[in-house]
């Protein structure tokens, strides 16, 4: 017992990097045995009703053939090292959930000795938790590149969701800190997997009882910060990794400085933990607002201004589109408003089929009116009180921001 709790601690201090995960959305039908997907997540996130959840994550192995400089558990790194047999893992898991320490799985690994090896003792440890212990709870496993086809599928059968980690958005940056991988590996399974997921919802679409191949889809991570690689050359990976995989979404991991390497930034240095925010704010805006990554940044602007959120500096640097009158305008061009998102847009479109939207109206619709009022008109009247100017409107926004600081506090 002390043997797997020694390796438990180990392995699960060497997943803590990994941050591709999130609430999955996913339904697996519970039919008489434990463990309910329904609504479930990852690690101390929020479920659609409201729950904060959590989620055991972990390696199988921290044992690794690659070098890779960024990461912990490269195999170079002098660290302590374990792996669990699949029925450890299985037993661990199904007791954890017994304790309602957890309500699902993730699972991760070094590649340990052949990718098809680690990812076969990973479709073992599945299968022992789905048909030995009967465990119907939310499963998100890590995808090992250079894994078969085959055990790839056997995997998309059994888990909800499936993440492979590009880590780094540029050929070069991979070349530079992880020689032995190649992009070429890293998005042929990624391919592979979003043809058989479409071709699984054509196939439920028929036959009601087919099984389901990753309801929850697939996602993917990128290490912010380790590298020189702008938010553009970011954004514009995510871009083209949504457009061609659909994939559920991208993950941003601001850099923690673990390592010392000439090529890594300083271990004092601090994670650009507020760079990394502003990425998840950019991929909202791709992912529901239906921006491109051209049009938040570009090859001479090639990195977000921390002060201000994407959207705020989208505004500000087309100035000329605003203020725009919401009573006229399309329901694309109002979530183009800084304070406007999807469901204020909805209500506005949906209430001025009836009557005019008057300023007073747009607070109740949800209307964040702090920011949006720099950026409309209402009824042809403008109540932002300042000329539309960016640089004025920044100032104001940023006086704004430090009132609500200090009203804060």
């Amino acid at each position: 017992m002390e043997k797997l709790i020694s390796k438990l601690k180990i392995l699960a201090e060497g997943a803590k990097y990994d941050v591709s995960c999130s609430s999955s959305g996913v339904e697996r039908k519970n039919k008489g045995k434990i463990g309910n997907s329904r609504s479930f997540g990852i690690c101390h996130t929020w479920s659609s009703d409201g729950r904060c959840i959590s989620l055991l994550k972990v390696l199988m192995s921290n044992n690794c053939i690659y070098d890779c400089t960024y990461c912990i558990n490269r195999n170079s790194n002098d660290i302590e090292r374990a792996s669990f047999l699949p029925e450890e893992i299985a037993k661990i898991t199904y007791e954890f959930y017994r304790r309602n320490y957890i309500e699902g799985l993730f699972l991760s690994s070094a590649v340990d000795k052949t990718p098809d090896y680690t990812t076969e003792k990973i479709c073992k440890s599945l299968e022992i938790l789905r048909f030995k212990y009967g465990f119907s709870g939310y499963i998100h496993v890590k995808g090992i590149p250079n894994t078969s086809k085959d055990l790839m599928s056997k995997i998309g059968f059994l888990a909800d969701r499936l993440s492979i980690n590009i880590e780094l958005p540029s050929k070069k940056s991979l070349k530079l800190l992880a020689p032995q991988k190649s992009t070429k590996n890293l998005l042929l399974p990624m391919k592979n997997l979003n043809n058989q997921i479409m071709e699984n919802k054509e196939e439920n679409s028929r036959y009601k009882t087919s099984k389901k191949f990753l309801p929850a889809g697939q996602t993917t991570q990128m290490i912010v910060g380790a590298t020189q690689d702008s938010d553009y050359q970011l954004l514009k990976t995510s871009q083209n990794l949504y457009d061609r995989f659909n994939l559920k979404r991208v993950f941003y991991s601001a850099y923690i400085p673990v390592v010392q390497n000439s090529l890594l930034p300083a271990v004092n240095t601090k994670p650009p933990l507020k760079r990394e925010h502003r990425l998840y704010q950019a991929d909202w805006l791709l992912r529901f607002y239906k921006f491109r990554a051209d049009e938040l940044l570009s090859e001479t602007n090639r990195n977000f201004d921390l002060q201000f959120d994407p959207k705020i500096n989208w505004a500000l640097n087309n100035i000329h589109l605003f203020p725009k009158e919401v009573n006229k305008v399309s329901y694309k061009e109002l979530l183009r408003i800084p304070g406007i998102g999807p469901k204020s847009a909805q209500r506005i479109v949906k209430e001025r089929n009836f009557f005019k939207i008057k300023y007073d109206n747009l607070k109740k619709m949800g209307v964040v009116l702090k920011r949006a009022k720099y950026f409309l008109t209402c009824d042809g009247r403008y109540f932002g009180g300042i000329e539309v100017n960016p640089e004025i409107i920044k100032y104001k926004l940023g006086e704004d921001d430090k009132d609500r600081q200090l009203s804060f506090f």
